[in-house]
């Protein structure tokens, strides 16, 4: 296929895909990220999630920076998303950024069942992975970057709490590149929840899906890609078929924090078995995991987040590059 008989087809698959005109018009694209988008460069999308939730102010800011400094050092252009008064916003202006992280967790966390009301309320929403795929897809972005991605909770045969995420990718058409799943999480049935919804489950340079702090998670992973060239090859062969639905990426953690990981990781099994002792159960465990983590490492559980994400920023945008040139060939 010709190079301008390829971007007509991608032009009207993404119609299909994204929504009408008029949905697209609902959300507001920085100028930057407009530009890029227009000129063909590569975009990645952040969530600003992590922003607010994830860690304190100004530490929030100064990784927040550092992230989009990376994704500018490796050849793409960064896109946070966020909910601005009500506004849904693909790319935020330093100012911006700052501001959404000096608010911290007083912003409304925002999941895709969040948007409506956060933005009839006109208030300001931080995205979740869901929420941001669906954003970032409706700007014409096919690129996200995260540390890793919600899942199936143990003992949801009883509570039901699969997270939202795991919905969004399959029926989002977005890469989403990350850490895998954190092992709190029931990650056979993550995977098998995934293939359900017929999401391409991929591991970087593994043979096994990671588990965030460690680099396998025991299972399988149902494809392995070598480089960001085959991880955007599936990407656009996605698209060109219109299939409609994500793919995820998940890169194991570096070798050089593989020992840190380890170390967060005996400590994840021991606030595993406290919380079973003390019977926290359903929405309330996860909290409850993620501070006595980083009680039990600490602090080092929060500063191996930011080496993750800082990672995932390099192979995700040297994996929309690969697709730039992919999609616009010349």
């Amino acid at each position: 296929m010709d190079p301008s008989a390829w971007k007509r087809r991608i032009s009207n698959l993404s119609t299909q895909l994204l929504g009408t005109p008029q949905s697209q018009q609902a959300v507001h694209v920085s100028e930057e990220v407009q530009q890029a988008l227009q000129r063909g460069q590569a975009v990645v999308a952040l969530e600003s999630t992590i922003v607010t939730h994830g860690m304190p102010y100004p530490q929030n800011l100064e990784t927040a920076r550092e992230v989009e400094a990376v994704v500018r050092q490796s050849g793409a252009v960064p896109a946070t998303v966020a909910v601005l008064q009500g506004e849904p916003c693909v790319g935020l202006t330093g100012s911006q950024l700052e501001d959404l992280a000096s608010k911290g967790t007083s912003v409304r966390k925002t999941s895709r069942r969040d948007l409506p009301f956060v933005i009839s309320r006109q208030m300001d929403g931080s995205t979740t992975v869901s929420a941001t795929m669906l954003l970032a897809a409706r700007a014409g972005i096919y690129v996200f970057v995260t540390g890793g991605i919600g899942g199936v909770h143990r003992g949801a045969e009883t509570s039901m709490d699969i997270s939202a995420d795991l919905v969004d990718l399959g029926r989002t058409p977005m890469a989403v590149v990350c850490a895998g799943a954190k092992s709190i999480l029931d990650i056979p049935r993550t995977l098998e929840f995934l293939e359900t919804q017929g999401v391409c489950v991929a591991a970087y340079q593994s043979d096994d899906f990671p588990a965030f702090f460690t680099p396998s998670s025991g299972c399988r992973a149902p494809c392995r890609i070598e480089d960001p060239q085959q991880a955007a090859g599936l990407v656009a062969s996605s698209l060109q078929l219109g299939l409609g639905s994500g793919i995820l990426i998940g890169v194991p953690i570096p070798a050089e924090h593989a020992a840190e990981g380890s170390h967060i990781e005996e400590a994840t099994q021991q606030a595993l078995q406290e919380a079973d002792a003390k019977n926290i159960q359903g929405h309330a465990i996860t909290p409850f995991l993620l501070h006595r983590v980083q009680q039990l490492t600490g602090g080092a559980s929060l500063a191996a987040n930011i080496h993750l994400i800082k990672h995932n920023a390099v192979i995700g945008s040297q994996i929309a590059c690969s697709l730039r040139s992919q999609l616009h060939p010349g």
